[in-house]
């Protein structure tokens, strides 16, 4: 531990960088100059804080208090051991400080959040009452897969305070965070800070983040307070920078909101898929890189006009309300008390270390919002800025000696120490590691920054001149297509990025095996095994990934496509080149890709299990670009506007459009198939259905025949529906199943057991924002004996016949399925 001499302090004098020599990585001499001119005290501390609130928070409020206790031990330890070190001495009062804070704040947050009212009355589904505060800007629950149509968003999630609880005529004070499932209608335009009342069904939160009830909202806000000036200013910039990005063209008018303050409503799900698998969602998540160049470009150009400590006001000013417009997520509060440490530094004249005012935030926010320790954009925002602070300028400077001009030297260097520093959280968490992502965000930040300034620009101009806000904002148009494109071609690179395990092992993992990596080219001898290991996988092992044994496997029965946070299943008849289609995505481009890969071009029957966006938002692909016999849907018809773009878009390809109900059973070369539900309870939704459970409940489920064997295809049923199939005593069991809903955590598990499959697998978007798949699912379907896949890490998963069972090949990797018992019933059904 190190840090500044207390006469370099006083006079605001920086030590002198030293070159880092490979053979030092590992060596204290190497610790030292790295941390030279960098206040690294409050490092324990942050360290110690975050691992005990990140504990506690998932595990419960004792181990909280008791890690808060630990720390203050090994400070006091530390004080006693060390006498002549005064930085070790200040760190070693900064744990005790800072354990005693966690102890007793953060200790007493979770223990009011686990024993909160609210929560018991979620466990009971109780109907409530309630006044509400506003905590943040309402986000679409289908934003994502809706291609920007707009007209599809039927609910939207709000971050709220509860502030009072009203319960069979009685008020009662209530407290805790809570997330509202609200209509777009009344609620999708309120601002934060403003209060209401809500009537609504209580549910419990599906995770640790703090939130202690969901609230289910039924109908529209009343008594609703007005909005502050602040916020309404904000809500009319956010408003302003929509309509003036309507002036670009493709998928750039989706993306420009998105860079400039983390808004994809409008972004196709398949755009945004490319931007996570190239390693570059970041740009879309406001966070330090985003206030850097705002607050950077503002100080640049008031520095030339007035003196550095008026410059600082005015960036400051700057600061405070993009962060207003950006709303309080944790990264962009991260960054905004990060930015404006820096700033009021440079408006008093003390120059603060960097490093310290990045971990004095980290600390300053998990004592107010434990919740934060357990969130991965904030996560992945620490790191990445810890690594451009501590490792970006000697990676720079050893590129610079290395021949490589100054400016692609900090690209590449800032690039390089951001993506290695943050794999093994993405890894973790995402089960993948971009093998593109260091030359994607090289290529993407020289388009980034003037796109971002662009948007802000444009967003600034909107409300006094809105033509000129469009004009500028149109200057976006081709940095925002390079971004595209750049996430694009970066993610159809084969082998783009590898699968990796997920969870804590997975992420301790792939740490270590970049530290044995930096270690080994400690010597000459071991640079060359690393270069030749490393030649080795590229030359061997991704073309074998990439190639063997082909795509589609020969022979295959059913494939699960990957079209991000949707279905689209395929099952294939005994006739070339034709299959059954089941839902088809949240949008053309992917669902009609996959059926190109797997030579799909007859397609006898496209079946809608039910009308929600991320389900039939790809039919028009289907239909303009092959032959279709009919188009099947349930009995339900909502949402309208669905219903409405189905029959407009079969009529237009002279396609029938034909129901489907219970007892029906089809049959083609090679397939067969029963509709089993939805059962006559779940058959007609009407009225208001704000979280579309209703609708889920109302899907079809198919019991299909293939030759891989029995597959139950499930939609996205939930906890009603499936109660209603195992009380009908309905024949569940099948040796493959379609996960309901994406794996959500309302599956019965009695529902699951029913069925007993060898093969699930879960339709899901890499990243989406709904949490799924549920691990509660996953785990009880790996506890009954399941080989349980998920497309967002496996990509098209093909299920074919084996000589002991179906067997899976996810591109190019084939896995029997385990042995055993696999349903209740193995024989064919009638006809089949």
């Amino acid at each position: 531990m190190t840090g500044p001499p207390q006469a370099d302090q006083e006079k605001g004098a920086t030590q002198p960088q030293t070159p880092i020599s490979p053979k030092d990585v590992i060596t204290i001499a190497w610790w030292r100059r790295l941390a030279a001119g960098h206040d690294l005290r409050l490092l324990p501390a942050a360290v110690a804080v975050w691992l005990t609130t990140v504990v506690g928070v998932n595990i419960g409020w004792p181990l909280a208090i008791a890690g808060g206790v630990v720390t203050v031990v090994v400070g006091l330890i530390l004080l006693r051991a060390i006498t002549g070190n005064a930085a070790i001495r200040t760190s070693a009062w900064l744990l005790v400080l800072c354990g005693l804070l966690t102890a007793i704040l953060t200790g007493a947050r979770l223990h009011a959040d686990a024993e909160n009212p609210l929560r018991t009355l979620a466990a009971h589904g109780a109907s409530v009452r309630m006044r509400i505060e506003v905590d943040g800007t309402p986000k679409p629950v289908l934003s994502q897969g809706f291609a920007g149509r707009q007209g599809g968003i039927r609910t939207v999630l709000i971050d709220a305070t509860a502030l009072q609880l009203v319960q069979r005529g009685a008020a009662e004070p209530a407290e805790g965070s809570v997330l509202l499932l609200a209509p777009v209608r009344g609620w999708g335009n309120l601002l934060r800070g403003q209060q209401a009342d809500a009537f609504g069904v209580l549910m419990p939160p599906e995770t640790n983040d703090g939130t202690v009830a969901v609230l289910r909202i039924r109908g529209s806000p009343s008594q609703v307070s007005p909005a502050s000036a602040v916020q309404q200013a904000a809500g009319a910039l956010r408003n302003g920078l929509r309509t003036a990005a309507g002036s670009l063209s493709g998928d750039a008018r989706g993306l420009l909101p998105g860079l400039v303050i983390g808004d994809t409503s409008g972004l196709r799900q398949s755009v945004a898929d490319d931007f996570t698998s190239s390693g570059m969602a970041y740009l879309l998540a406001v966070g330090g890189f985003h206030f850097m160049i705002v607050c950077g470009a503002v100080l640049w150009l008031s520095r030339r006009l007035v003196g550095p400590r008026l410059a600082a006001v005015l960036t400051g000013l700057v600061l405070f309300a993009f962060f207003e417009v950006a709303g309080p997520k944790p990264s962009v509060l991260r960054a905004f008390l990060m930015v404006g440490v820096g700033l009021l530094a440079l408006a008093t004249g003390r120059r603060s270390s960097t490093f310290s005012a990045l971990a004095a935030t980290v600390l300053v926010l998990l004592l107010w919002q434990p919740e934060f320790s357990g969130n991965v954009q904030f996560a992945l925002s620490v790191l990445a800025t810890a690594a451009m602070v501590l490792l970006a300028r000697p990676t720079a400077d050893a590129l610079r000696r290395r021949g490589v001009p100054s400016g692609f030297a900090e690209l590449i260097a800032v690039a390089v120490v951001a993506h290695l520093m943050t794999a093994p959280l993405i890894a973790a968490g995402y089960g993948q590691f971009s093998l593109t992502a260091v030359v994607a965000n090289v290529l993407a930040e020289l388009a980034f920054v003037p796109a971002m300034v662009l948007g802000v620009l444009a967003m600034a101009l909107s409300p006094i001149a809105a033509s000129a806000a469009g004009f500028v904002a149109g200057l976006a148009q081709w940095p925002a297509d390079w971004l595209i494109g750049v996430a694009h071609h970066a993610a159809q690179v084969p082998a783009a990025s590898l699968p990796w395990p997920t969870g804590w092992l997975g992420g301790i993992t792939l740490a270590v095996v970049i530290i044995a990596v930096v270690v080994a080219l400690r010597s000459r001898r071991f640079r060359v095994m690393v270069v030749a290991i490393l030649a080795g996988v590229i030359v061997v092992v991704i073309p074998v990934r990439v190639v063997a044994p082909g795509w589609p496997p020969t022979g295959w029965a059913m494939v699960d496509c990957d079209v991000g946070q949707g279905d689209g299943e395929v099952l294939a008849t005994s006739q070339p080149d034709r299959a059954i289609v089941v839902d088809t995505g949240p949008d053309e481009n992917a669902i009609d890709e996959c059926l190109g890969r797997l030579g799909v071009t007859r397609i006898p029957m496209v079946i809608l299990s039910h009308l929600h966006a991320d389900h039939v938002s790809g039919l028009g692909a289907v239909l303009r670009n092959r032959s279709v016999g009919a188009v099947a849907v349930g009995p339900s018809r909502v949402p309208a506007w669905a219903w409405a773009q189905v029959k407009q878009e079969t009529a237009a390809a002279h396609v029938p459009l034909v129901e489907l109900s219970p007892g029906q059973h089809l049959q083609w070369p090679g397939l067969a198939m029963d509709v089993i539900g939805p059962p006559a309870a779940e058959a007609w939704p009407s009225g208001d259905d704000p979280s579309g459970t209703v609708v889920n409940n109302s899907s079809l489920v198919l019991r299909a025949q293939t030759a891989a064997g029995r597959v139950l295809l499930t939609g996205d049923i939930e906890l009603a529906a499936q109660a209603d199939l195992l009380d009908a005593h309905t024949d569940l069991g099948a040796d493959i199943l379609k996960i309901p809903h994406h794996g959500s955590r309302y599956s019965a598990p009695g529902f699951l057991d029913a069925v007993h499959a060898r093969v699930a697998v879960a339709s899901v978007g890499l990243g989406n924002p709904y949490g799924h798949p549920s691990p509660l699912t996953l785990n009880r379907l790996t506890g009954d004996g399941a080989l349980v896949l998920r497309t967002d890490h496996d990509g098209d998963v093909a299920i074919l016949p084996g000589s002991h069972g179906p067997v899976v090949v996810r591109r190019g990797e084939p896995r029997p399925a385990p042995h055993g018992g696999s349903g209740k019933n193995r024989q064919p059904t009638n006809g089949g």
